[in-house]
């Protein structure tokens, strides 16, 4: 679902142009002497949520304080006196950017001020170890431990339970479930944590290892995700130090993985959820049961059984999810199905203890004015989908929230239902134009939820998502430089890949038609300066290539461009319509058409490659201006359209590259940058051509990976718009 940054070998193939290289732009002197950095106000753009909410937690002790967590977009308080979301992690910085994603949460009961996160998006080879966050003031300040295995926050298994605990017998103890590593133990508040002794349970390097911890009096259970669904799935201790199979629990398929666990304190029963898969996606059986904890009787109360027929003739596949308990009435519970694609995802609510259970989604209204996307092209909204994240307030019986793959839902009757999201902004941006007349500021390219249209940046765009056709992730977004009413786009869609517009953005329409190979492969495009010429590329998701295709007639024919470099990202000359570049990182060579993109030839060879990073910028309004980004041999500028490049000496690093109106007094456009000139990565801004540099985000404006794109207002001296990985987009402007 969302990007990941693992790194490609590159194949280096011969060139057939000698590079050549003139000496450095800007010296070393240059590059120390930068000016007074400005003070500058971030803010994020508002779309609503756009990701996956993967955890929902009230505090049991203080009324109107809950938590949530997301799958690669760090954690967020819920500030009931303002009804919005406050992020907790944007402190995160580049080097950490494996730690946006966070497995779990805690809070203390006892010790209404205590957070506890556990962070690690992902738990494979090339990512870096997780780490524990634990805060003495509801998430405002942090102190951190390192740990020595992975967490997996954004693999299967994310929307399960909550994989840390404090142990209810001592405030000091706390327990981490992990996937590949078992059950780590710390007795000193979590700032140092050892595996526990006793845990039964042997851990596998692929499977799901601990899916839950939850405490039930004073016990504690543990969720186990492995196995082949005979073996036990649940164990449970009383002592802290002895572990043991909890009798008499449910086996089979439908009972393969516990998803999450809720304990009613009023008549010492506990929920479980299960599925056959650790979900989101993949689950088609599943069930709910309970247990008796005093008796040890479990009974299995699940609403419906998976495998009936459905609406539209399929089969009702499905498994369940979340389960959330009401702390004020005995015997009252919420679950969750989830991967229910036919027949579209429910709450299920029961008042006697799961003998009966009515569907809130049979009665409800839903009501997404403020977030219209979420209409996804169609007349009204769904329910839901991948609902994991489940949580009933328990101060308010009748305020009940749950996670989507998109945003997180609420109500306060169980009837009228809207996205309780205001303040969280998750979304994986990937492309970002401003444009420089119209009433937009903004258009942005995202994944899972394509393109859209800011007419303003304080609120979800009133369109919505780009429609006619609906994309899921976009992979493509440009805008003919001379004639900015012409925008075309490219994405993962199932009625087309490719539309363009003729208002700058508002509405769209599908190309008549296009190249076989855009359904299985659409990446980027672009479009000459006066908007006559559409050159776009191929790539799968594996990373495959494939060779670009030309049009001169808005979509309506595609022809071959054997000549342009398989895989690379086409970039348009901004003043001359002839003109196409493309650059090659296998090869580290510049590619340039001066036919309007029916050939291409190389032109500087010998420049670094080998990695996917690399970008091509031109700055506005001048023909040939080229700015090469590399994230491990710093910057390179090209002034006669790619035939030489020189090394820019005022950085070391430049992941990405973009340009906004310039300072006053200034004959060049301001360029912003993603980048290294001094440690560490940050935002840089520079009035003179890069000589100089300023950092303009700090310490507490990081948000992980800030890779992917960035550019100026060419209308607002100062402004910025930033891609991040899970985020959304943040804005900065000077104070």
């Amino acid at each position: 679902m969302r990007t990941s940054r693992p790194s490609r070998r590159a194949v280096l193939a011969g060139t057939a142009v000698a590079l050549t290289v003139v000496p450095v732009l800007g010296s070393p002197a240059q590059a120390a002497q930068a000016s007074a950095a400005p003070t500058y106000r971030w803010r994020t753009v508002v779309i609503g949520g756009t990701g996956f909410i993967t955890g929902v937690l009230f505090h049991p002790s203080v009324r109107g304080l809950a938590y949530a967590r997301t799958d690669i977009g760090g954690a967020y308080r819920w500030d009931d006196r303002a009804a919005r979301w406050t992020p907790l992690t944007d402190h995160l910085g580049w080097d950490d950017w494996n730690l946006l994603g966070v497995e779990a949460m805690a809070v203390d009961p006892a010790h209404p001020d205590r957070l506890y996160l556990a962070l690690g998006t992902y738990a494979q080879p090339w990512a870096g170890n997780g780490a524990i966050l634990r805060s003495e003031d509801r998430g405002a300040t942090w102190k951190r431990t390192d740990l020595t295995v992975k967490l997996g926050a954004n693999e299967d298994g994310r929307g399960a339970g909550e994989r840390l605990l404090v142990d209810p017998r001592d405030s000091d103890t706390l327990w981490l479930g992990t996937r590949h590593d078992g059950l780590l133990k710390s007795t000193d508040r979590g700032a140092t944590w050892a595996a526990a002794t006793g845990f039964p349970a042997t851990p596998s390097a692929s499977g799901q290892g601990i899916t839950l911890l939850v405490a039930a009096g004073r016990a504690v259970y543990v969720g186990w995700g492995d196995g082949d669904g005979t073996s036990p799935h649940l164990y449970r201790t009383t002592d802290g130090t002895t572990w043991h199979p909890v009798p008499g629990q449910p086996t089979g398929t439908s009972a393969k993985v516990p998803i999450r666990a809720a304990y009613d304190r009023h008549t010492r029963a506990l929920y479980v959820t299960y599925a056959d898969a650790p979900g989101p996606n993949g689950q088609s059986d599943g069930s709910v049961h309970k247990l008796a904890t005093v008796t040890g009787k479990w009974a299995d109360v699940t609403p419906v059984k998976p495998g009936g027929p459905a609406p539209d003739g399929a089969t009702d596949t499905f498994g369940y999810g979340g389960v959330a308990v009401d702390a004020r009435r005995p015997g009252t519970v919420v679950v969750s199905t989830n991967n229910r694609w036919a027949a579209v995802d429910t709450l299920y609510r029961s008042t006697d203890g799961g003998r009966t259970w009515t569907s809130l989604k049979d009665s409800a209204v839903f009501d997404v004015s403020e977030t219209p996307y979420l209409k996804w092209g169609a007349d009204e909204p769904k329910f839901g989908w991948w609902i994991q994240a489940l949580a009933v307030d328990p101060y308010d019986s009748k305020h009940i929230v749950y996670g989507t793959g998109a945003t997180l839902y609420g109500t306060r009757d169980l009837k009228n239902w809207a996205p309780q999201i205001r303040g969280l902004e998750e979304t994986s941006v990937r492309q970002l134009i401003s444009p420089p007349v119209g009433e937009a500021h903004l258009i942005s390219g995202l994944g899972d939820i394509g393109v859209m249209y800011h007419e303003r940046l304080t609120a979800s765009p009133s369109r919505g998502m780009a429609t006619n056709p609906v994309f899921g992730s976009a992979t493509g977004l440009a805008q003919a430089a001379g004639r900015p009413v012409y925008v075309v786009r490219t994405g993962w869609g199932d009625h087309g890949n490719g539309a363009y517009s003729n208002d700058g953005g508002q509405t769209w329409a599908p190309f008549a038609a296009q190249p076989d190979i855009a359904k299985s492969a659409p990446g980027p495009i672009a479009t000459n300066a006066d908007g006559s010429v559409l050159l776009w590329s191929f790539v799968h998701w594996d990373g495959t290539k494939y060779a670009a295709h030309r049009s001169a007639d808005n979509g309506a024919t595609w022809s071959e461009v054997s000549s342009f470099p398989k895989g690379a990202t086409p970039v348009a000359d901004p003043a001359d319509p002839t003109l196409f570049y493309a650059y090659d990182t296998d090869t580290g060579t510049l590619y340039a058409s001066t036919d309007s993109g029916r050939s291409f030839t190389a032109r500087a060879t010998g420049l670094p490659s080998g990695d996917s990073q690399f970008k091509i910028a031109v700055a506005p309004g001048r023909s040939g201006d080229l700015w090469l980004s590399t994230k491990s041999n710093g910057l390179y500028r090209s002034t006669d359209g790619g035939v030489t490049f020189a090394k820019v000496a005022s950085c070391w690093a430049s992941h990405t590259l973009g340009f906004g109106m310039a300072a006053d007094g200034a004959d060049y456009p301001a360029i912003y940058q993603v980048g290294s000139t001094e440690a560490i990565t940050a935002v840089y801004r520079s009035d003179d051509e890069a000589k100089t540099w300023v950092r303009i985000n700090d310490d507490a404006h990081q948000w992980g990976w800030t890779g992917e794109a960035i550019t100026g207002d060419p209308r607002i001296h100062g402004r910025v718009y930033l891609a991040t990985n899970g985020r959304g987009i943040q804005y900065g402007e000077p104070v």
